[in-house]
C-alpha cells in the first residue's frame, strides 16, 4: 500500500499540468489559477493541520518563517512554472522543472553541506548532457526561448526554495509546513489580485474552468500531498522518493493523450537520460545515506509537480528532503 500511494501522489502531480492547462482552454488566466489553486488548498490542507493537532508546540517564529517560504519562495516558483506552461508544452515544462534535484544535490556542494563523490559528478555530467537533448527543439517543434527560461528558472527557484528551507523549517511537522507554505502563496496572489484589480476575472470562469481549478487544487495538490505522506510513512523516505520519479513520466504521457504533444526521438533520449541522473541521485548507497541523497527533496507538489526541507511536502533533509519542503507541485 506504501508504495502504491507513492506512485498515485506521483500520478497526481504528474497531472497537474495537464490540468493547468486546461483550465487556460478555458479562459482561466494565470493569475486566477495560482489564487484559487492556493486559496482552496490552503483552505483544506490547513483544516486537516488543525483538526490533527500539527500545530501543537511549534514556536512562533517557526510559523512565520513557514508562511514567508510561502509569500515568497513557493509563489514565485509557482508562478514561473504555470506561466511556462502559457508558453510551451507541458512535457518540456516538467522534464526542465525536474532538474531540481540535481541542482540541490549541486547546492548542497557548492554550500559546503555535502561533499561530492564519483556517482555525483557523473550524475551532474548526465543531466547536463540531457537537458541539451530536450531543449534541442520544443516538443511541438516550436521553441519559445522565454517559455523554456521559465521552467528552467522554476527549477532554479524551487532548488533556493529547498535549500533554505532544510535549514529554517527542520522542526517543523510536513503538514503543518505545508499548510503554511500553501496560505502564505495564497496571500502573495491575493494581494497581487488587488493590486493589479483583476479580481474580476474569476467572476468570468466558466463552469468548466472551476471544475479543471477543482481538480487541480484537490487532486494534484492536496490529495497528492497527503498520498505522499501517507506513502512515505510506510515505505520510507528513499523508497518514496525514487517511485515519486513517475512524476514526470505522467505528464509526459498524459500531455500526449490529451494535447498531442510529442517529444522528439532525440528529447525521448534527452528525458530519459535527465530522469536516470535523478534515479542515481536518490538512491541510496547504505542503508543510513549521511548525504541525505536517498532522500527526497522537497516538492512538489511538490507542485507535481511539485512536491523540500526536512519536512516539506514535496519531498526529501541533509539534501533537502523535498518530502519534506512543500510538496505543491509547480
Amino acid at each position: 500500500m506504501g508504495a502504491l500511494f507513492c506512485l498515485l501522489s506521483a500520478a497526481a502531480f504528474g497531472a497537474m499540468a495537464v490540468f493547468g492547462k486546461l483550465s487556460y482552454d478555458e479562459g482561466v488566466s494565470v493569475d486566477a489559477l495560482l489564487l484559487v489553486r492556493f486559496g482552496l488548498a490552503g483552505l483544506v490542507l490547513m483544516a486537516i493541520a488543525v483538526a490533527r493537532g500539527a500545530f501543537r508546540g511549534i514556536p512562533r517564529r517557526a510559523v512565520l518563517v513557514s508562511l514567508g517560504m510561502g509569500v515568497f519562495g513557493y509563489a514565485a516558483q509557482a508562478g514561473l512554472y504555470f506561466s511556462a506552461l502559457t508558453r510551451i508544452d507541458a512535457s518540456l515544462v516538467a522534464l526542465l522543472l525536474y532538474l531540481y534535484p540535481i541542482l540541490v544535490m549541486a547546492g548542497a556542494i557548492l554550500l559546503g553541506r555535502e561533499g561530492t563523490s564519483r556517482r555525483r559528478v557523473w550524475a551532474l555530467g548526465l543531466a547536463l548532457g540531457g537537458i541539451i537533448l530536450v531543449l534541442s527543439g520544443a516538443a511541438s517543434g516550436r521553441f519559445d526561448l522565454t517559455g523554456a527560461l521559465l521552467a528552467a528558472s522554476a527549477a532554479v527557484v524551487y532548488t533556493c526554495y529547498i535549500l533554505v528551507g532544510d535549514r529554517t523549517t527542520a522542526d517543523v511537522p510536513p503538514l503543518a509546513l505545508t499548510a503554511l507554505v500553501c496560505t502564505g502563496a495564497f496571500g502573495t496572489f491575493l494581494v497581487a489580485t488587488l493590486i493589479r484589480g483583476t479580481a474580476g476575472q474569476l467572476t468570468t470562469i466558466t463552469g468548466a474552468g472551476w471544475f479543471w481549478l477543482a481538480v487541480l487544487s484537490l487532486v494534484s495538490t492536496v490529495a497528492a500531498i497527503l498520498l505522499f505522506f501517507a506513502g512515505m510513512a510506510r515505505v520510507g523516505p528513499s523508497v518514496a522518493s525514487i517511485l515519486s520519479i513517475l512524476e514526470p513520466v505522467v505528464t509526459v504521457v498524459s500531455a500526449a493523450l490529451v494535447f498531442g504533444e510529442h517529444l522528439t526521438p532525440i528529447q525521448c533520449i534527452g528525458g530519459a537520460i535527465v530522469l536516470s541522473a535523478v534515479l542515481i541521485v536518490q538512491w541510496p548507497t547504505r542503508a543510513t545515506d549521511p548525504s541525505g541523497l536517498g532522500r527526497k527533496t522537497g516538492g512538489t507538489p511538490l507542485l507535481g509537480g511539485p512536491p523540500p526541507p526536512s519536512n516539506h511536502p514535496r519531498r526529501r533533509p541533509p539534501t533537502p528532503d523535498p518530502a519534506q519542503t512543500t510538496a505543491v507541485g509547480g
